[in-house]
């Protein structure tokens, strides 16, 4: 018995030592088990209790299982239909209310999505559409109305955009009123209106940074169906919209002021390493905007300084970018000659002397082919082909034939897109909401990559 007791104190005089022997401190290590909390606060009691008839109450409580979060309720939690005056919203502990500041219409089915703005406090779980309903009625409407929102530049979903339903029929009521009922769409464009009241509605989409709910800039993404939507107790099909900006956004930011110390005129060319691409014009951007061009003082010459011909300059609107547009000959070298004062910029500044470009065009073997076979397009629809890198399109072909071929074009991976070309301009164009009820024309990606390489014809099928 004496050698158990002996065993055991010398065990925890090793522990003692352990923990507080040597130069530091015992480390405490908190324990490691359990999973990772993957599940979202779960609703325990809300008051009044959801699907409420005859709601006369000015506040509502929810309850749940956890410590919450949430996230900016004035953008989005959703009301519809739409109060006049947002509610307050706060947050304590495990509890989310609404104080309602706004006179609620009678007999009319309310409804509170608060999408995903309530998130558990330790993994930042959230509760997926979570809907509230009541009615200040005796009964809750049930209709329905389904869809879709994509961008007619990209065929793209956008879901930053809302979707809204106005019993005014007039046009001007997206720019004056705010809407009955809106909706979010979900990361693939789809929308999805519940509880609706029976009766005729105009159907927007627009992107609403303010919260106003209007289409107040031509600016704003937008879009609109054609005719009213009637909802009944036989819903209508999913209708697909499709949004555009009428008139594109203006770049955030000024330019940057130029140098007025510099006493030369500043401008660059869109060449790389001093080769012309055969497919692009000649390109000079000037830091200020000309007052003065002379084209008879930029001439264009072999390396013999014998004068080419066939050229011809453009400046455009802004007076910063000068284009001269020219049938390239292939592995050729050329001269530009710059006068002193062949242009002057609104500063008064000009060349401190006469210069001159060196530079050559490209060789045929730098580019490679292209053949398409376009199985099933409908021509009708004068489709335009779009060759795209990143967000710019690189060139536009109209489309007359199924057999597509180019006998040159720059090496690169592109994405193809087709333009429905309504007005045969060979680009999109916006629609137009007010007097003319005007879709904007549609581009439709390609599943098929373009890939070209140098010397190389690619060639492939589209259906």
């Amino acid at each position: 018995m004496m050698k158990k007791f002996l065993a055991f104190f010398i065990a925890i005089a090793i522990i003692i030592i352990f923990i507080f022997g040597g130069e530091g401190c015992a480390v405490i290590v908190p324990p490691t088990g359990g999973a990772k909390d993957t599940l979202p606060p779960v609703v325990v009691r809300v008051h009044p209790e959801n699907k409420t008839l005859h709601f006369k109450d000015n506040k509502i409580t929810f309850n749940f299982d956890e410590y919450v979060e949430l996230n900016d309720a004035f953008k989005n939690l959703m009301i519809s239909p739409v109060p006049k005056i947002f509610p307050e919203v706060q947050r304590k502990l495990k509890t989310v209310s609404i104080k309602l500041k706004d006179t609620l219409q009678q007999n009319t089915t309310y409804v509170f999505n608060f999408k995903d703005a309530i998130k558990d406090v330790n993994e930042g779980n959230a509760i997926k559409n979570l809907l509230y309903v009541v009615s200040t009625g005796n009964f809750i409407d049930s209709m329905e109305l389904s869809g879709n929102v994509k961008l007619a530049k990209t065929a793209k979903p956008d879901s930053t955009l809302i979707v809204m339903l106005h019993t005014n029929l007039d046009d001007s009521a997206v720019v004056k009123e705010k809407p009955k009922y809106v909706a979010k769409l979900d990361s693939s464009g789809t929308f999805l209106f519940r509880y609706l009241a029976p009766g005729k509605y105009r159907l927007y989409a627009l992107k609403d940074e303010s919260g106003a709910y209007m289409y107040t800039s031509k600016e704003q993404l937008f879009a609109f169906a054609d005719s009213p939507v009637v909802i009944s107790s036989i819903p209508p099909n999913p209708i697909l919209l499709y949004a555009y900006n009428e008139e594109e956004k203006k770049p955030e930011g000024q330019t940057p002021e130029p140098d007025k110390k510099e006493k030369r005129l500043k401008y660059k060319t869109n060449q790389e390493s001093n080769k012309q691409n055969l497919l692009e014009p000649f390109i000079m951007t000037f830091e200020s905007p000309l007052k003065i061009f002379d084209s008879s003082k930029m001439v264009l010459t072999d390396t013999a300084y014998k004068k080419i011909d066939g050229y011809k300059y453009s400046l455009d609107s802004t007076k910063t970018i000068l284009t001269m547009n020219m049938k390239w000959t292939e592995n050729t070298d050329y001269r530009l000659l710059l006068a002193k004062d062949f242009a002057s910029d609104t500063l008064g500044r000009q060349l401190l002397k006469g210069d001159t470009l060196n530079f050559a065009s490209k060789a045929l073997k730098e580019y490679g082919k292209v053949k398409i076979d376009f199985k099933t397009l409908d021509f009708s629809k004068n489709p335009v082909l779009l060759i795209v890198q990143g967000d710019k399109v690189k060139n536009a072909y109209p489309i007359t034939k199924r057999e597509f071929e180019l006998q040159f074009y720059p090496p690169g991976d592109y994405e193809l897109q087709i333009l429905y070309d309504r007005n045969k301009n060979n680009k999109w164009d916006p629609g137009i909401f007010f007097g003319k009820h005007q879709q904007p024309e549609l581009i439709v990606p390609l599943d098929r990559k373009l890939n070209v390489k140098p010397d190389w014809t690619t060639e492939f099928e589209l259906k």
